[in-house]
């Protein structure tokens, strides 16, 4: 390949081996059948991202992009591995809501994926099924401290670390104070404060960073692992590096909008606000160089995208007249890895060994698939990005294959960007044209 390899603790010239599915050699002149030329360029190990809502119901709207569009999206941006979850049946078998959230994706994802477990009760016929999930391949467990139907207290939230804890996996929390939320929200509806700025207000900063507080305490006392998703505020932040900072096995996750937007998008004319709709939401500009600063100093351990894309056009505008009733979420998927080299790495804020470690080595480490995935070593999985530092691409939905009306990055120009994608062996991107087999990504039974 003669490219230059680049790995978290590496930087170097070398060509790279295939054999099969796998990585059969890293080395200076190897012949093989066929010789990709990568001069120029960057290798990377294909980007995981750990944190994706495909195919996920919300209220009466579906996200809009299925496994198949969702994950040929994820490797046109240079991912070769997600997560995403199973939400079982309240007080149901865990077992069969895995078993029915694969057969949707069994037949559909392109590219590899495992599966975060959702717990929506602490009961204890719920939680003595945590083992036999873990058997099954889901390592790790969603637990939440706001929605209803999903929130756990205080209470049940410590038995699920518990029991998540002895068996061995890590919880992933979306840490916001429930009761507060439900107040403001209330507050402002009364008030006749329904439009889109209004939902970060509903949802401040000092929300996130007392739960992200409390659940830290919580995993501590319970002695279990856990990753707090889309930390979006510089308070949550600096918690979960104090946590890290005093050796407690505590990770967080940040995402780009988090980075790269502010709440200033919420006051865009008319409607346009609804377009940022996520939760936690956007924050004030003082939040971000906050998050950068924890994520190339090890504060803040990976970035997911939480993708969870819904139509502006006939979805988001369910939420017109009240905020409170819009689907929540961004898309994301395709521009992860491009936007970090962008505003990361050709900013000075991250290393390139940095951002391969955010984006591809550190996922993987965390939540079991580390070294098959997130890996430029033989034995590892043949998944490789080469990708191109001098590649101009401005963001639109005509560039990107994310099944959607819009992006929140639109107008974006980056420098930067992915020119193939290989899974396990094949190529299933070429210069930003899916090329390959469809329905061939794998579960990953992660341990």
């Amino acid at each position: 390949m003669a490219g230059t390899l680049v790995t978290p603790a590496e930087t170097y010239r070398a060509d790279i081996g295939i054999r099969g599915e796998t990585i059969a050699a890293i080395g200076n002149d190897l012949r093989g059948a066929k010789t990709i030329d990568a001069t120029g360029k960057l290798v990377l190990p294909g980007a995981i991202d750990p944190h994706v809502h495909l195919e996920m119901l919300q209220g009466t709207a579906m996200s809009s992009d299925d496994f198949e569009s969702g994950t040929i999206a994820a490797a046109c941006g240079g991912t070769t591995t997600i997560i995403d979850f199973v939400e079982p049946e309240m007080h149901g078998s865990l077992l069969a809501g895995l078993e029915k959230r694969r057969a949707q994706a069994d037949e559909s994802s392109v590219i590899d994926y495992g599966l975060h477990m959702t717990i929506r009760s602490g009961d204890a016929d719920t939680l003595a099924q945590v083992p036999e999930a873990i058997r099954a391949g889901c390592l790790s467990f969603k637990a939440y401290t706001t929605y209803e139907g999903f929130r756990l207290d205080d209470e049940a939230l410590v038995a699920a670390l518990e029991a998540v804890g002895r068996a061995g996996g890590i919880v992933i929390v979306h840490a916001e104070n429930h009761y507060s939320i439900q107040r403001l929200r209330q507050r402002f509806a009364e008030a006749g404060r329904t439009g889109p700025r209004w939902h970060p207000r509903s949802r401040p900063v000092a929300a996130e960073g007392e739960a992200v507080e409390r659940v830290l305490s919580l995993a501590e006392i319970a002695e279990c692992p856990v990753y707090i998703v889309h930390v979006s505020t510089g308070r949550g932040a600096d918690a979960v590096a104090r946590a890290r900072g005093r050796g407690q096995r505590a990770y967080g996750e940040t995402c780009p909008q988090y980075l790269l937007l502010t709440d200033a998008e919420f006051d865009r004319p008319g409607f346009e606000g609804a377009k940022f709709v996520c939760s936690p939401p956007l924050r004030p500009a003082d939040n971000p160089p906050v998050l950068w600063k924890h994520l190339a100093g090890g504060g803040l351990s990976s970035v997911g995208t939480d993708h969870c894309p819904f139509f502006y056009e006939t979805q988001k505008i369910l939420g017109r007249d009240d905020f409170t009733k819009m689907p929540n979420g961004l898309p994301g998927i395709e521009s992860r890895l491009s936007l970090l080299h962008t505003f990361g790495v050709a900013l000075g804020r991250l290393s390139l060994n940095r951002w391969v470690e955010v984006c591809c080595a550190a996922p993987a480490q965390i939540f079991g698939l580390y070294p098959k995935k997130g890996s430029l070593t033989p034995g590892a999985d043949g998944d490789i990005v080469i990708f191109d530092p001098a590649k101009e691409v401005t963001l639109s939905t005509q560039v990107l294959h994310e099944h959607v009306d819009y992006t929140p990055y639109d107008g974006f120009q980056l420098r930067g960007w992915p020119v193939m994608t290989i899974v396990r062996g094949k190529v299933m991107v070429e210069e930003g044209r899916f090329v390959g087999p469809r329905g061939q990504g794998k579960f990953l039974v992660r341990n």
